[in-house]
């Protein structure tokens, strides 16, 4: 990877506060990201607002902000059943305009940080539609592994589609 490119606004990451809820309601109407999701559409910015507010310790929310707006989120939720508590969840989907500019890396690179070095989570865990590359690609740069296929997971737009399950271990 080379120096930054100077035309490229920085993106910082950070954790989400309620005022980035209308930020990222609007990233989740776009077609691609909420195509790549398991979000439904159509999500009003209220529903948002009240199931960020809802969030315990658990679970964390990071966006990936460029120019003052949040364009990327990240969640990372730990499981919470005792036997399990050295793994978590992440979902993570880009607002379309920003999608290949650098915002899913920053989000993937803070949150897998996070993970392992904060909240001493030793399985990243994940889904991804099977037909997502780009995305797949993202994951597998940061060590998540492919550990299987799920067909018929999910309908989205109008038929069903697979989707992978994919894990980051470290111990």
């Amino acid at each position: 990877m080379g120096p930054p490119d100077p035309d490229e606004p920085e993106i910082v990451v950070r954790a989400m506060e309620p005022e980035d809820v209308p930020d990222i309601a609007e990233l989740f109407s776009q077609p691609q990201a909420i195509w790549g999701t398991m979000q439904p559409p159509f999500v009003s910015v209220d529903q948002r607002r009240k199931r960020f507010l809802e969030l315990d310790r658990n679970n964390v929310m990071l966006v990936g902000v460029v120019g003052g707006k949040a364009v990327g989120s990240v969640g990372l939720h730990r499981q919470t059943p005792h036997r399990r508590s050295h793994a978590a969840g992440i979902g993570m989907a880009v607002h379309d305009a920003y999608a290949g500019r650098g915002v899913g890396t920053a989000l993937m690179a803070a949150v897998v940080d996070l993970a392992e070095r904060w909240w001493n989570i030793r399985r990243l865990e994940l889904e991804v539609y099977a037909d997502n590359q780009r995305a797949i690609a993202l994951y597998e740069r940061f060590g998540f592994e492919r550990e299987g296929l799920h067909r018929a997971h999910a309908w989205r737009d109008g038929a069903y589609a697979d989707s992978l399950s994919m894990a980051r271990v470290w111990l």
